[in-house]
């Protein structure tokens, strides 16, 4: 899921309902030596620490890196007593409360995580029963307990069920599924024109259908089973339709269907902060190529994927861990080469925003893998002005969150809080 969607999930489902967001104000990042000790990233952790550390550590493993224990360990030890996971909590001697604001999307992405690293059983099974203990009448989930089910959260916890072995299909509530809860948020081929096959967000007010790519590409993904790190499928040689009366796999292919029209102009999606010109939007971008390679179509992602390669730089060493980690995901889905995504070795980039790993696998390691995992005070502070520094700042993830919730098209995912 899109990286920038995730760091302010709450807010968006706040603009989907009519629900007035609280004013926040944009943190700057703390210093190297006030961050907690095995986090990926420079920048204040508030929103996005479990989320980012999920997709760092998942990406590593993808690529036969192996974390540093610390890495792994801090993530673990974000989990409260109940199974849930909070985006962060600073002080983890203390207990979760009521007040502790803790959330679907971190605690299904740190499951995905600590089940693709093994020895982690108890953690993610006391996690998997939380995640079922809140979910809705419709079989979805909403970012916040009892909130309003939505296209992304309910694709996350798929893949969190399916992550630890179960059947999603199975994971009910009054007789309906997951799968149940995506087709109704999916838009019919009787749309008609680009919005056909998509998916929604969520509902409107009035109970009405938007097309949003960021919730279409997460729920192509959650519709065929899997989770954040998709699946590398045999293409499958036809080109996506919308077909009428969808069962989940249909669903999939309707909304892979709509995401092969909608980057089949520019080569990337789009997003815009409510008066502003839309920008090139790289996380949902890497999202879709994911998708579409999880549907059996990369070759219909080629463009996006070539636009990726190009483009992408600046975005990813200015966002951070996360979007390393959603190009690295989207690239071996795709079948690209992580080692030279247009020139950059993105294993090696993400390895540098966090401690060293334990060890990098010979037939993954870059030539020079002494720079990977860099984690001295000078490093640390050269990025951390770096992020400071950066266009994609705080309010700019908060400004494309609003917009994904609105429809327009999340953050980050990510992409955090109420």
């Amino acid at each position: 899921m899109n990286v920038v969607r995730r760091s302010a999930a709450a807010l968006a489902a706040a603009a989907v309902i009519g629900a007035a967001a609280p004013a926040v104000a944009a943190s700057p990042s703390p210093s190297p030596s006030a961050l907690p000790d095995g986090l990926y990233g420079t920048t204040d952790p508030k929103y996005d620490g479990v989320w980012r550390q999920s997709l760092a550590l998942l990406a590593q493993h993808e690529t036969g890196v192996k974390p540093a224990a610390k890495a792994v360990d801090w993530l673990a030890g974000q989990q409260c007593a109940n199974g849930s996971f909070a985006p962060f909590r600073a002080d983890t001697g203390q207990a979760c409360d009521a007040k502790t604001m803790v959330d679907t999307n971190s605690t299904a992405a740190a499951v995905q995580s600590l089940a693709a690293l093994g020895g982690h059983d108890t953690a993610t099974g006391k996690a998997v029963t939380w995640l079922k203990s809140v979910q809705n009448k419709d079989g979805g989930w909403g970012y916040t307990p009892g909130g309003p089910s939505d296209a992304n959260s309910t694709s996350v916890v798929i893949g969190a069920l399916a992550a630890v072995g179960e059947k999603p299909a199975q994971a009910t509530k009054d007789g309906k599924s997951p799968y149940d809860a995506l087709l109704k948020l999916a838009l019919p081929c009787t749309a008609g024109g680009k919005d056909a096959g998509a998916f929604a967000f969520q509902p409107d007010k009035k109970g009405k259908l938007a097309a949003n790519a960021d919730a279409t590409a997460a729920a192509v993904v959650g519709a065929l089973g899997k989770g954040l790190t998709g699946a590398a499928t045999k293409p499958t040689g036809t080109d996506p339709t919308c077909k009428g009366s969808p069962d989940a796999e249909q669903a999939a292919d309707n909304g892979a269907a709509y995401l092969t029209t909608a980057l089949a102009k520019t080569k990337h999606l789009t997003s815009a902060m409510p008066g502003a010109k839309p920008q090139p939007d790289y996380g949902n971008t890497a999202d879709a190529v994911l998708a579409l390679a999880t549907a059996g179509q990369g070759d219909k992602a080629a463009g996006a994927l070539g636009w990726l390669q190009a483009n992408s730089g600046p975005w990813a060493k200015a966002s951070g861990p996360a979007a390393y980690a959603e190009l690295i995901l989207a690239a071996k889905a795709a079948g690209a080469d992580v080692h030279d995504f247009g020139g950059q070795d993105l294993v090696e980039q993400l390895n540098a925003t966090g401690p060293k790993p334990a060890s990098v696998s010979a037939s993954t390691a870059p030539a020079d893998s002494t720079k990977a995992g860099k984690e001295d005070k000078e490093d640390k502070e050269d990025s951390a002005k770096k992020d400071d520094g950066s266009p994609f700042g705080v309010w700019w993830i908060v400004g494309v969150c609003l917009v994904a919730g609105i429809g327009v098209g999340f953050l980050l995912s990510v992409r955090n809080k109420r």
